[in-house]
């Protein structure tokens, strides 16, 4: 299940492995488990989240790749730096999610996708094929109807950044699909377009923007189309945060806290 469609239902993976990696990582991403600081034992680990030590040790390897813990020999298992963190990762991405969201968080992400999906666009413009435009065109479509749920409208915006991605014939942008969802992500939590007829409609209109430059063989207005659809996003969603004293948390397991 993706992070967009995690963030929709509300459902979490099941599963022991995926509880224990879940449940570490967002204890280590939110801060309630120190960067620097050592993970209790695999006797420890084992008997509190109820699971084998092969379990326990495939977690270890989980959270290793995703680079939120190191292990060392007669030392133990050590939370990294945040600056080693994976954050191209949707696991980690999704618990900082979790985690609150901020003002520094969505400009970080927000120049992440600057810095990514114009160039996407632009080079969807050299790149695509007749069918491609066809099948973006489509999807945009899909923008223009005043019936949109949050749920539905984020979906849809999904499909659209992620065929854009794959039109752009680059594998590395592609790639980087998980910092789109934990955008709209946000935006569906904080500040969906769904909320009104006029921000459907110009939601419909900006993206269309972008499919007629894709279409007409233009890199740079491209490029700026979509520079365009990543700045409002990222106004609307720090208008909704302005108007909210509350940054968006959810809370872990409390024993877990304890322990940290």
């Amino acid at each position: 299940m993706s992070l967009l469609e995690t963030t929709i239902s509300g459902r979490k993976r099941r599963g022991n492995h995926a509880h224990v990696v879940a449940e570490l990582g967002r204890g280590i991403v939110s801060g309630r488990i120190p960067e620097g600081s050592l993970l209790p034992g695999d006797a420890d680990l084992s008997a509190r989240f109820g699971v084998s030590r092969t379990v326990l040790r495939e977690s270890m390897k989980t959270l290793s790749a995703k680079r939120l813990v190191e292990a060392k020999a007669k030392v133990g298992t050590r939370v990294l730096a945040k600056s080693s963190w994976n954050f191209f990762d949707s696991d980690v991405l999704g618990w900082r999610v979790d985690a609150g969201i901020d003002y520094e968080f969505i400009e970080h992400l927000a120049e992440m996708r600057l810095a990514l999906e114009p160039a996407a666009a632009a080079a969807a413009a050299v790149r695509a094929s007749s069918d491609d435009m066809v099948a973006l065109y489509a999807i945009a479509a899909r923008f223009d109807n005043l019936a949109h749920t949050p749920e539905t409208i984020a979906k849809v915006d999904l499909d659209f950044h992620l065929a854009i991605a794959r039109m752009s014939g680059n594998p590395f942008m592609r790639s980087a699909s998980a910092l789109i969802e934990a955008a709209l992500a946000i935006s569906f939590q904080l500040s969906s377009p769904a909320a009104s007829p006029e921000t459907i409609d110009e939601v419909a209109t900006n993206h269309l923007r972008i499919v007629h430059a894709i279409a007409a063989r233009d890199a740079q207005k491209a490029t700026i189309a979509m520079r365009h659809v990543i700045d409002v996003g990222k106004s609307r969603i720090r208008g909704s945060l302005d108007g909210s004293e509350t940054v968006l948390e959810t809370q872990g397991d409390s024993r877990l806290a304890e322990r940290f």
